[in-house]
């Protein structure tokens, strides 16, 4: 069964100056945070988000539902999966890159048995297949 998943955003004021409000989602748990081009191009957030920041969390979460469910379909289910994505927004180019990262307890698995099972979850998860884009995905994956 498909699902549908909605966010609306209120934008008001040119790219610069303007700032916007990602007023709501589906679930509700991402209402009212604010965006800016300032926060997406550069260091200074102002506790503002951007897109980017916005693909990192779905992204890592994406992976690591993948990686969960193709080590539990290897018999060995990870006891924690601790990944993060670093998604690099380049102004004028786009995102140039996104490196993902991930530490896994998984009992009775090897290092390289992991490596393999997370290079299967970044080619596989829906989020890295929307992403194709990107010039670089690259992964880190160490075990415990």
């Amino acid at each position: 069964m498909a699902t549908d998943r909605r966010a609306e955003v209120i934008w008001t004021g040119s790219l610069l100056e303007g700032s916007g409000t990602i007023d709501s989602t589906t679930s509700g748990v991402l209402g009212a945070q604010a965006v800016s081009w300032a926060a997406r191009s550069t260091d200074e957030t102002g506790g503002k988000t951007s897109p980017e920041e916005l693909i990192a969390a779905a992204h890592a979460a994406c992976f690591s539902m993948a990686l969960s469910s193709g080590l539990a379909k290897q018999d060995h289910p990870p006891e924690e999966l601790k990944t993060s994505a670093t998604v690099t927004f380049q102004p004028g180019e786009g995102i140039t890159k996104i490196a993902l990262a991930v530490v896994g307890r998984v009992p009775g698995l090897d290092a390289a048995a992991f490596e393999e099972a997370a290079q299967g979850a970044k080619a596989n998860c829906p989020v890295s297949k929307a992403l194709a884009g990107v010039p670089e995905i690259t992964l880190d994956a160490t075990l415990a």
